[in-house]
């Protein structure tokens, strides 16, 4: 085992003694830059590079702490993470309107002769005081810090809130006509004493309102994901108002203003404009689609008008029907250790990249650990937490522990990141078996472990995904899961898990002919997701609901009934890093739709281009902006068409 990493050995018994390790470190950072600032001269070398070390020193000893908050969440994770997250976003604002601090960095900026990376490291920090008040009176200075402070209390509190309602739910049946047709693999995990327990963590949701029988089960089980946590309500009145109140005391019409200010997109008109440009091009192919959709129940058995809740399970038999497709026939081919290893396999030949299983401690039995190799370097560790369990976040992600970077003794100090999911756990009598949809979900949040942990950058705050234009952080993540549906690909990896015999070519050929079913009214709901977002950060006061419905008037085909309270659970913009940047998952897709055709057009295995992929973006990091990044990789501008030619959709 190496002995370049430290070890993630923090237990519920060690939290105690861990939060006494950051409430230390705040402490030392504080007294740090009061030494720092008593410097008879200051230069980049002793100010800059300190002043950044610190920072990851604090992330080294606190990010354990949110990680098992997310991963092992229980009522002693909750109380310490609530504790520090106080006193962590008070610092951060104190720190940030030290006008001190910023006098030294913005003589440094202008004294010094810097090379491009180091002036990145300047110009962003700079920009981070302006945004933290940096210049405001000290009323107004004391009033914005109490306002981080709150809404950091009020995210985690509406995360919690999510969290908990999802785990407390269940819909027991125990009639089998409810459960009938419904495929074995779904039953044997849904199976309890006397019935069937589902629940709404997402691979027993998924598997009911896809599969059960019952349209009065669907609706139960729906409305109840749709209704979960009420009391996020007035956390989602009282997040906005004082966003609100933010942009306003630095200077800002509204909290968009404020949002786009560190991102690559302009002005909030533009990505509206963006957006509602792409539902005018996709929405009549969207309308065909749930026309199609429609009329396939209706000659199948099905009375009156499709509901929100009829949708998965009418299309899973509609693409069966059109493209003989079935996720649980795909199932047993990918296994989930067969196709981690596969994404492995695909990375070594695309990348020269090495895995190597390391033995280490871990939080639980079920995650496994890595270290990365390019021929010429080590390059990190990842950790691989990907079953789903009691306790843990819904969805899929990818969160840094360590940056690349050089430490104050010049020597590299590797980076570590951890990838996240919820798959169908695996039981006594059989292994974790994935959904397609999962496989591109792994990939995903790979394209996200690689652009942290590739990077070649000395410096911590613009190493790997740090200081990435938000718009433009999801290019990597999405590039790569476009790679999951390739012959190419899947032929490395895609098995059944009890006879060995590869995926059939005939299987994959129908995998890929069915990647865009539907894909227009998949376009039209994420976009419904980014207007909605951002309009409710454009105004205030707002009226949320009412923002919302008219997003659906004019974007959606398929509307929800009264009762629904998507706004509840949409824990991206109000308990996550995308308020006022969902947008950027179809932003950024303009990149990664260009950067895949590039593979594609040119054979997927092709050195030269992995190669400038490699370098031009994934190693640079956050070095300098993601579009100068881009172009000295495909040597031009970005195709905007790319993307609409990706998802089949004929404008």
């Amino acid at each position: 085992m190496s002995s370049r990493f430290p070890i993630f050995d923090i237990t519920q018994e060690s939290l105690d003694k861990q939060k006494e390790l950051v409430l230390k470190t705040l402490e030392h950072n504080q007294k740090k830059i009061e030494e720092l600032l008593l410097q008879p001269t200051k230069s980049y070398e002793n100010f800059v590079t300190p002043f950044q070390l610190m920072e990851e020193k604090l992330g080294f000893y606190f990010s354990p702490i949110a990680h098992l908050n997310y991963v092992q969440n229980t009522p002693k994770t909750e109380e310490i993470y609530n504790q520090l997250i106080v006193k962590i976003s008070k610092y951060h604002s104190q720190l940030g309107q030290d006008e001190r601090i910023y006098k030294v960095l913005k003589e440094i900026f202008q004294k010094e002769k810097l090379p491009p990376q180091k002036q990145k490291v300047l110009k962003d920090l700079l920009q981070e005081f302006e945004l933290t008040g940096v210049a405001l009176p000290k009323e107004k200075k004391e009033k914005l810090t109490k306002i981080q402070v709150e809404l950091s209390q009020l995210t985690s509190k509406f995360a919690q809130n999510l969290l908990k309602a999802t785990d407390a739910y269940e819909l027991v049946i125990t009639d089998p006509k409810e459960v009938e047709g419904m495929p074995k693999f779904e039953l044997e995990m849904a199976q309890i004493e006397g019935g069937w327990k589902f629940t709404l963590k997402q691979p027993s949701y998924i598997a009911y309102m896809t599969y059960g029988v019952s349209r009065k089960r669907r609706e139960e089980l729906y409305k109840a994901y749709v209704t979960r946590a009420p009391e996020n309500e007035e956390l989602i009145y009282q997040i906005l108002k004082l966003r609100h109140q933010k942009a306003k005391l630095l200077g800002f019409e509204n909290y968009a203003q404020l949002s786009l200010e560190t991102k690559m997109a302009q002005d909030p008109q533009t990505v509206v404009d963006f957006l509602k440009e792409l539902a005018k091009k996709s929405k009549k192919q969207a309308l065909k689609e749930l026309e199609e959709l429609q009329k396939f129940a209706n000659e199948n058995g099905f009375k009156g008008k499709l509901e929100a809740f009829d949708i998965a399970y009418w299309s899973e038999k509609l693409k069966s029907f059109k493209y003989n497709i079935d996720d649980e026939e795909y199932k047993p081919y990918f296994e989930k250790e067969a196709t981690v290893e596969g994404l492995f396999t695909f990375l070594n030949k695309l990348f020269k990249l090495s895995f190597k299983k390391v033995d280490t401690p871990v939080w639980d039995e079920s995650v496994e650990c890595y270290e990365l190799e390019l021929p010429d370097r080590l390059v990190g560790r990842l950790y691989l937490d990907l079953e789903s369990r009691e306790g843990k976040r819904s969805g899929a992600w990818m969160d840094e522990w360590i940056s690349h970077h050089l430490n104050q003794q010049g020597e590299i100090v590797y980076p570590i990141a951890f990838i996240v999911a919820n798959f169908a756990p695996s039981t006594s009598s059989r292994p974790s078996l994935l959904r397609h949809e999962d496989v591109v979900t792994l990939f995903h949040e790979m394209g996200h472990a690689l652009h942290h942990l590739l990077s070649e950058v000395k410096e911590p705050s613009i190493s790997g995904i740090a200081g990435v234009e938000w718009d433009a952080v999801e290019f990597p993540s999405q590039f790569l899961e476009n790679f999951a549906y390739e012959e190419e690909v899947l032929s490395l990896f895609a098995k059944h898990y009890q006879t060995q015999e590869p995926l059939p070519q005939e299987m994959i050929s129908r995998l890929k002919k069915a990647k865009n079913f539907q894909s227009a009214m998949a376009m039209v709901r994420q976009l419904e997701f980014g207007l909605f977002d951002m309009l409710v950060h454009m105004e205030y006061p707002v009226d949320v609901q009412k923002i919302l419905d008219q997003v659906r008037e004019e974007v959606s085909v398929i509307k929800p009934p009264p009762y629904n309270r998507f706004q509840w659970g949409f824990s991206h913009i109000f308990a996550g890093g995308y308020s006022a940047g969902y947008y950027s998952y179809k932003w950024a897709e303009v990149l990664s739709a260009d950067a895949f055709f590039m593979f594609v057009d040119n054979g997927i295995y092709n050195d030269e281009i992995a190669q400038s992929y490699l370098q031009e973006i994934l190693c640079k990091g956050g070095s300098r902006p993601a579009l100068e990044s881009f172009k000295a990789f495909a040597k031009r501008e970005p195709n905007t068409q790319a993307l609409l030619k990706l998802c089949g959709i004929k404008s």
